[in-house]
Order: structure tokens, then sequence, then C-alpha cells
């Protein structure tokens, strides 16, 4: 097997077409609503690529404003109740989360302008690339395994300036709702050295998507398997009663004699501790106890030294 087509490099889920809604059994929006929820979208989209074109000459706490309101307002476009609880910490992070759909980047940037870490893939897509690569948007080549340790390094360089920067470590997108759906490879811990190394705190944060009036797990913004990004974002627009909710977890704190492993792996437990109930409605809650909460002296050193390699 090659290098580029290891399961580290390229994770899959366990989903297939039946964790989708199936048609007619998820609660829809008119054909008319659609239709207006899709040219507001495409406006949206085009003002944010705009947007990400004038942030850089914004005076210094308006870019962040700025990008929260743009994306809390294209949630509401397309008919997305967006729910954030817990905040970020003010200066740097590398913030991770778990992923469901290309919706959890605009979930994202409602709660902090953060540069993302994305596949090169992504900076294809009609207009959602255009508005990615003019936002800054760090891609990663997964084609190319052996350019992982440079990726890394942008990212440390980038936390290292004072910006947050995004990443999914699933490193693929699953329905959010079955457990035996996610990625078998878990929480990928390259990107956590870059935090290591950039001596940057690590906020987990789990994205929800439920039905509003139900409070039931939804994976009708699911993007997942061979299915297309148009039919993805054509059931989300057309969908009822769509809540997202962004929960933010305590921040962690790497030492720099941290295995970056050991850090992944914390993060992940992080972000899954509440699992997704159906039936229970949404509430606040703390994805880290404090009687959990690691520090720098609970995350073990690592023994092999701070290289990466194409399985980290």
């Amino acid at each position: 097997m090659s290098t580029a087509a290891h399961p580290l490099w390229r994770p899959v889920s366990g989903c297939g077409p039946d964790c989708l809604p199936l048609p007619g059994h998820a609660p829809t929006v008119p054909p008319a609503r659609q239709l207006g929820r899709a040219v507001a979208l495409l406006g949206m989209l085009g003002l944010g690529i705009g947007l990400a074109a004038v942030l850089p000459v914004l005076p210094a706490r308006e870019p962040h404003a700025a990008t929260r309101g743009w994306a809390r307002a294209t949630a509401r476009a397309c008919g997305v109740r967006l729910t954030v609880r817990g905040r970020l910490p003010r200066r740097r992070a590398l913030v991770v989360a778990n992923h469901v759909s290309w919706w959890d980047v605009l979930a994202i940037l409602a709660v902090a302008p953060a540069r993302l870490v994305a596949k090169r893939e992504v900076g294809r897509w009609p207009l959602i690339g255009l508005l990615v690569r003019a936002a800054g948007t760090l891609f990663v080549d997964r084609s190319r395994p052996r350019n992982l340790p440079a990726a890394v390094a942008r990212v440390a360089a980038a936390l290292r300036a004072g910006r947050t920067v995004a990443v999914f470590p699933e490193g693929t997108t699953w329905c959010g709702r079955q457990t035996g759906c996610r990625p078998v490879t878990g929480f990928r811990p390259a990107m956590f050295q870059a935090a290591i190394d950039a001596a940057a705190p690590v906020v987990p944060v789990r994205i929800g998507y439920r039905d509003a009036t139900t409070g039931t797990s939804t994976s009708v913004g699911a993007f997942i398997g061979d299915e297309t990004l148009l039919r993805s974002v054509r059931r989300l627009l057309a969908a009822r009663h769509l809540q997202v909710t962004v929960e933010i977890g305590a921040a962690l704190h790497p030492g720099r004699d941290t295995d970056r492993r050991a850090l992944a792996r914390v993060a992940e437990s992080a972000v899954h501790l509440v699992p997704a109930a159906a039936g229970a409605p949404p509430r606040t809650v703390d994805p880290v106890p404090a009687a959990h909460r690691p520090t720098p002296a609970r995350l073990p050193a690592d023994p092999s030294g701070r290289g990466l390699s194409l399985a980290a």
C-alpha cells in the first residue's frame, strides 16, 4: 500500500447512506423558502469574500467582530439557529473540533475569526473555495504525506504570530450520531505538535446538530460518503428547525515536553465526553469537569523526541 493511501493519512468514517435522513422523513420548509435561502447563502458567500479582502486593513478589534457577525448572519439567512456555549481564550489558541459537515466552518467562525486548516480539495469548491482562500486557510495536501511537517510548522508559525487556528483532527466528516461511525483513528495528533511547539493552549470544541423543536440529534446537516456538496447544501437549506450548537471546553495547556499523542487523546475525550443523547434537549455543559482538567504536569512527556512521522 502506498503511503498516500495509508489509513492514518486518509481516515474514513463508518457512515453510509443509512446515516442520512430518508427523503420525506425530515421536516422541510416550502420550496419557495428553500430558494430564498439559497439566494441568501450565495449573497452571504459573496459578501464573505469581500469581507476577507478588507479584514487586513480594519482596526485591531474590528476583524473579530466582523467575522463573527458575518458567520452568524449567514446562519440566520439559511434558517439555522446557532447556539454558542462557553468562550474561547482572548488570546491565540489551537481550536480542535469534531467534524460533521461543511457547515462546521461557519460554526467555528461564529465563535472566533480563526485561520482554518483544511484539505487542499476544499480550495477548489465553488464560492466556498474562494472564501476560504481569501480568509487565509492553511491547506494540507493529503496526497503528499511528506509535506505534513511543513504544514505543522505553518500552523505553529500562525500560533506564534498570535492567531487562533482551527483544525478538525478526525480528518474526515461523519454523521455525528452513531458512535460506531466515528473514524477509528480518532483525533490524529500531528497538528497538536504545533500547539506544543508554539506553547499555545488547545481548546476542545464540540459541534452538534439538532432539531430545535424536539431536541433530538439529526444528521440532516452531515456531509458524508460519496454525497456531493450540492446535495448536502440543498438538504441543509431545506431543513426546518435546524439548530447547530457550539460547546467550548476548558483550555488544555501543554508543556514543551508533552506527548502530542497523549494531548490528542485528552482533547478527543473532552470533545466526546458528553454523548449525543437522542431525545434529550440541549443543555449547557462543561466538556471537561474541573476534577479532570489536565495540566501540563499530567500530560505525559514524549519519550521519542518531537519529530513528526507519517503516522503522527
